[in-house]
């Protein structure tokens, strides 16, 4: 062959190479190439595994750890493909000469092929005209054939060594950038398919077998060395199963799970088969428990099957990878062996079918779905799954019933909580929940009941989920019938409001004080979600009667500084995110600045000493400041003077004139609402709601869904008897009623049953204070006596705090005394 022209195909086939777009491969050998630029040109660096004739291309992860498969990788450098070393020149420096396919084979070093060619009287074909793609398996995969195969090829090279090199072969040029992951190629062997992966490592299989040398350009077509010798591919997944009795106790599972069919079916899969022996190390009766339930065979199988074909030689490191069931498992490598979930398991590699590999392994994996949460419970939270067992409370947790368990850690457990046994079966009933509730299926507002029938509140954030002021932590799982969250600490449901926790503690008198002279104290007995930073007693230490008195005195100022210790919504300390400023908006309109640093709370710098008291209507985070929006200025130097000795933290503002703006009371309801939960023989557990209302006029609407009308008669001494019916099955009926005698108090209470919600409304008749009859004195003269015993009991009674709420009418024959009034003069209109 004449010199020039072979320079000028070279030269053609770089200049093609070079402008063609790269693929995994070709970055992996452009990567290697920017390693070894320090050798001299076109030289790559390759890894070899220490104590084998495995060589890589090689990633930067691998680079760094001077690893492969867990084994320690010792750094070669030898040309580039396409490249060759010249006496006495640095580096690759020459273009390897492109020749013929067979004469390629030599260049690239696959004697053992090209000795098979001639003996097979192949070689005229890769000399002649064509574009053929070779995949030339090395010398060493020749060795490593298994020696019977090798010698039954060798004994009929004209028909059984003559069809083995017709499927390494493919009637068309194929690159490596044109392997794309998945695809099926025609071998020249009975048009039987050739399966290519291209993986993101840079890893290129055939049936498998891993390019080790890839795109030698030759003038008929291209040679891609590869490490194992190929056979070709006959039949399905679910055929290779049927075939084998080895394999009977997985087939049989399969069937149950109803995967079968769709084994057979094209697609790309990788299945890790347990043989019969592995489903023999099982627990005694574990396969018999589950075979009655067909979700959880179905978990069981679908774990050892992926949607993706993994050979074994594109793993250079551990790889996290979803199954079809829905987790993940591992596939690794330790050397020569393969592992899953970090364990040898896999006993014979990459068993190619149509519709993807298989991997033998001598362990039955079985997924956390197919578990008894109990088993999932770690090493951490052993104390809550042993405190649940001792308590009683496994009996319904089991594959016929939903629920989710919120584990704690151990060290939530302290001396106090374990000192009283009712109180310790109580916490822990707040964390086992009657259904399945994943991670996914959680929102905000979420309310969650408990076996024993509390209700619990979700709080989702930007980076927190979090149940009352418990979060979780890493960890969630899900199974068939069960989730398990992994929380930070115990959980206790709320049953006060922030105005009762408050008052009961007994450190916020002036605050309190304070909200009801602003008319906001009905927001703390109310409903709502309100986050509150509520100053303490010693915050207002700095401050006079006279100094309160002038304080209260200007309506719009209070409100305006009560207002920004509020915000709209639930926030506790695990839902703040760490090292940032995170701003919720004030009820006052200017936002607050909360941070979390060093494990402490901190709200416009001022220090939160205690946090996440939970209430019914929200949270309190207590301060030892009171708060003040820094932009909002003061108008009045007195007022001024006051809040300079009240806010310390901060250099307020003064603007002569300045008012502030009035702030309407409009965006509560005010009424107050609380929880209770009691038991009732022969009923359960009963959920009450209390609701107290101030209108002067009462509606009361009974609705109630149970089988037995039930009434209920207030009976009042002097007056009549209002009777209340409950209505069952039909729309509810409305009483309205209206007092004439004040003083009393009204009562609604929601029950839920487990036929439906009862509200009951109680109305707490006002007291009826008996008098004489004086009707038949027709003078005041006539029963002096009388009148002023009378009168002495009436003002007794006022002074006492008791009173009426109407006048009566006057008896016949008595005149009212006129009481003077004082009128005040009115500007003509």
């Amino acid at each position: 062959m004449d010199q020039l022209p072979v320079v000028t195909l070279a030269v053609l086939a770089t200049c093609f190479l070079g402008s063609v777009d790269s693929s995994a491969y070709d970055k992996i050998v452009t990567h290697s190439r920017i390693r070894a630029r320090n050798e001299g040109p076109n030289v790559c660096a390759l890894q070899q595994v220490e104590g084998t004739k495995k060589k890589y291309f090689s990633t930067c992860r691998n680079w760094y750890r001077k690893s492969i498969c867990g084994k320690k990788a010792l750094v070669l450098y030898e040309c580039c493909p396409g490249y060759m070393k010249l006496d006495g020149m640095r580096g690759c420096p020459a273009v390897a000469p492109i020749d013929n396919v067979y004469n390629t084979l030599e260049i690239v070093r696959a004697m053992t092929t090209k000795s098979y060619y001639d003996e097979s009287n192949l070689r005229e074909q890769i000399e002649g005209p064509g574009a053929f793609t070779v995949f030339a398996p090395s010398d060493d995969a020749w060795e490593e054939l298994d020696p019977a195969v090798r010698a039954a090829l060798k004994s009929n090279v004209n028909i059984e060594l003559k069809n083995a090199l017709h499927y390494h072969m493919v009637n068309h040029r194929l690159l490596t950038k044109d392997m794309k992951n998945g695809i099926n190629v025609t071998s020249m062997y009975n048009n039987q398919g050739i399966y290519i992966n291209h993986y993101p490592n840079g890893v290129v299989t055939v049936n498998c077998a891993r390019i080790i040398h890839g795109n030698q350009i030759a003038t008929n077509g291209v040679v891609h060395v590869i490490d194992r010798v190929i056979t070709s591919v006959a039949g399905t997944i679910n055929e290779y199963l049927n075939n084998d009795e080895d394999y009977s106790s997985f087939l049989n599972a399969a069937y149950i799970a109803g995967v079968m069919e769709e084994l057979n079916l094209p697609g790309h899969f990788t299945l890790f088969l347990p043989t019969n022996a592995a489903f023999e190390k099982l627990t005694p009766g574990f396969m018999e428990s589950i075979f009655e339930n067909e979700p959880v065979i179905k978990a069981l199988v679908t774990y050892h099957l992926l949607n993706s074909v993994q050979c074994a030689e594109a793993i250079m490191a551990g790889s996290v990878y979803e199954t079809k069931e829905g987790s993940t498992i591992e596939i690794g490598c330790d050397g020569e062996s393969l592992t899953v979930n970090g364990i040898k398991m896999v006993l014979k590699k990459d068993i190619v079918t149509s519709n993807g590999v298989i991997h033998i392994i001598d362990q039955v994996l079985i997924p956390d779905s197919a578990k008894e949460v109990r088993e999932l419970i770690g090493t951490s939270q052993s104390m809550f799954g042993d405190l649940v067992s001792e308590m009683g409370l496994t009996t319904n947790l089991d594959l016929n019933t939903e629920y989710t368990v919120l584990a704690t850690k151990d060290n939530a457990f302290t001396d106090e909580v374990m000192a009283d046994d009712t109180y310790l079966r109580l916490i822990l009933e707040n964390h086992l929940l009657k259904l399945k509730v994943p991670l996914s299926g959680l929102y905000n507002g979420q309310q969650l009941e408990t076996v024993s029938g509390k209700l619990l509140r979700v709080f989702i954030y930007r980076t927190a989920v979090c149940i009352e002021s418990a979060c979780m932590l890493q960890g969630s799982k899900t199974g068939i019938n069960w989730a398990l969250h992994v929380m930070s600490s115990l959980i206790k449901p709320a049953d006060k409001t922030i105005f009762e926790l408050l008052e009961a503690d007994g450190k916020f008198k002036t605050f309190l004080s304070l909200m009801e002279t602003a008319g906001l104290l009905d927001m703390l007995k109310g409903k709502g979600s309100y986050t509150i930073f509520a100053p303490s007693d010693e915050a207002f230490k700095d401050l006079s009667k006279d100094d309160l008195d002038l304080l209260r005195s200007d309506l719009n100022a209070l409100r305006t500084i009560l207002l920004y210790h509020f915000s709209d919504g639930i926030f506790i300390n695990g839902g703040l995110e760490r090292r940032v400023t995170n701003l919720l908006r004030s009820m006052q309109g200017i936002n607050l600045y909360v941070k979390h640093e060093n494990n402490s709370i901190y709200v416009n710098s001022v220090e939160v000493p205690n946090s996440d008291l939970m209430a019914t209507n929200g949270v309190i985070h207590v301060v030892k400041n009171v708060l003040y929006p820094k932009d909002l200025p003061v108008g009045r130097q007195d007022l001024l003077l006051v809040l300079q000795r009240l806010i310390k933290y901060l250099e307020i503002k003064f603007l002569s004139g300045y008012t502030y703006a009035e702030i309407p009371l409009s965006f509560f309801t005010k009424f107050s609402t609380s929880t209770r939960y009691i038991e009732v023989p022969e009923r359960g557990t009963i959920t009450i709601t209390e609701i107290e209302t101030k209108p002067s006029t009462k509606q009361v609407t009974r609705v109630i869904k149970t089988e037995t009308p039930v009434s209920k008669k207030v009976v009042v001494e002097g007056s009549k008897t209002t009777k209340f019916t409950r209505v069952i099955g039909r729309q509810p009926s409305v009483s309205k009623v209206t007092r004439i005698i004040g003083g009393g108090e009204d009562r609604t209470n929601k029950r839920k049953t487990e036929t439906g919600e009862i509200t009951i409304t109680t109305m707490t008749e006002p007291q009826i204070i008996s008098v004489p009859d004086l009707s038949n004195i027709k003078r005041i003269g006539e029963n002096p006596a009388l009148l002023k015993e009378e009168s002495d009991k009436i003002t007794k009674l006022i002074q006492g705090g008791r009173g009426f709420a109407a006048a009566r009418r006057a008896p016949a024959g008595i005149k009212r005394r006129a009481r003077p009034v004082k009128r005040h003069n009115k500007p003509k209109e």
